[in-house]
């Protein structure tokens, strides 16, 4: 009997027996029979280290190749050596050459040659299509996004029906409208918990560094305007123009400096302290003060006496003496 018969006796499914599982569910909790075996190694090619060099050196500059850096079997009689690229554009990156041969022949062929990365080469990123590379704060006023058919963060909205005939058409539409009438798709669960956190991780939630250092928090107050829906609990508008926050979503457990409550700390003006001069017994004050206190200090001094028109009034004079 040959081998092969032996080996597809061997590979052959025996039939199930009564009240058993069926032959595929055996099959599935049956380990593989057969494994794909590794290629044995070529000793031509793996030693064929001129050859793959000479053909990468037609295709780069030859002072670019570096050491062999080894070679691999990929299958039977296909074999590939890598080569180091000493360019210094190509850091990282290395040669290979992929040598064949066929059956029973010493005749060595060049598949193929190419420069390929490393670990740490640098490469560029991963190519992502134009929607998914994508990120907030991209879009320009020219730009519109792809619609999104399928985005788990919009569901289906409510649509208007025709009303019945005893059927008052003159209710409120504005409750209709927050519940989604008259826009196709409305925010699911999923999109309105990504907003909540989204908005409570950012600066204007309760973590950030001006609601650390706030004193009073946004709900009390007067510029925040309340929203609706079921996030009405948790966030508002900030209206203050004068705050960092303005036209934007803030948490009301948040706050800044501009709250419409909070004032700063008043401090009394500081007075100049009197400089004394130990040096002089003068006091030094300043020219309207010291006209004053002149013309004080001349109305209460007692006029000089005036000398009599008939007094006598004798003349002394000095000669000096004789000779």
């Amino acid at each position: 009997m040959s081998e092969l018969f032996s080996r597809w006796l061997h590979d052959v499914e025996p039939a199930p027996a009564a009240g058993s599982a069926p032959a595929h569910a055996a099959a599935a909790d049956r380990p593989t029979a057969r494994r794909a075996a590794r290629p044995s190694p070529d000793a031509l090619l793996l030693e064929a280290v001129d050859a793959a060099r000479s053909a990468i050196a037609e295709v780069a500059d030859p002072n670019h190749i570096g050491a062999h850096l080894g070679a691999v079997m990929e299958g039977q009689r296909l074999a590939t050596h890598s080569f180091a690229c000493t360019s210094k554009a190509y850091r990282g990156w290395h040669w290979v050459a992929v040598l064949a041969r066929a059956p029973r022949s010493k005749t060595i062929t060049v598949c193929e040659t190419a420069l390929l990365p490393g670990d740490d080469a640098l490469v560029a990123p991963r190519w992502l299509p134009w929607e998914d590379r994508l990120q907030p704060g991209d879009l320009s006023a020219r730009d519109t996004l792809p619609k999104v058919d399928d985005d788990p963060n919009l569901e289906a909205g409510f649509e208007q029906v025709p009303l019945a005939e005893d059927e008052d058409d003159a209710v409120d539409q504005l409750p209709i409208f927050e519940l989604g009438l008259g826009r196709r798709r409305v925010l699911s669960a999923q999109g309105i918990s990504h907003a909540a956190e989204r908005w409570h991780d950012s600066e204007a939630g309760p973590d950030g560094e001006f609601a650390k250092r706030a004193s009073a928090q946004c709900v009390t107050c007067g510029y925040l305007l309340p929203m609706a829906g079921s996030l009405r609990t948790q966030f508002g508008v900030c209206a203050n123009q004068w705050s960092p926050f303005d036209g934007r979503v803030v948490a009301l457990d948040a706050g800044c400096g501009a709250h419409s409550e909070t004032d700063v700390e008043r401090q009394a003006p500081e007075t100049a302290q009197p400089v004394i001069d130990d040096l002089h017994d003068t006091v030094d004050v300043s020219a309207g003060e010291a006209s004053a206190a002149e013309a004080s200090a001349a109305e209460e001094a007692p006029a000089a006496e005036a000398p009599a028109a008939d007094a006598p009034v004798t003349e002394v004079s000095t000669s000096g003496a004789s000779g």
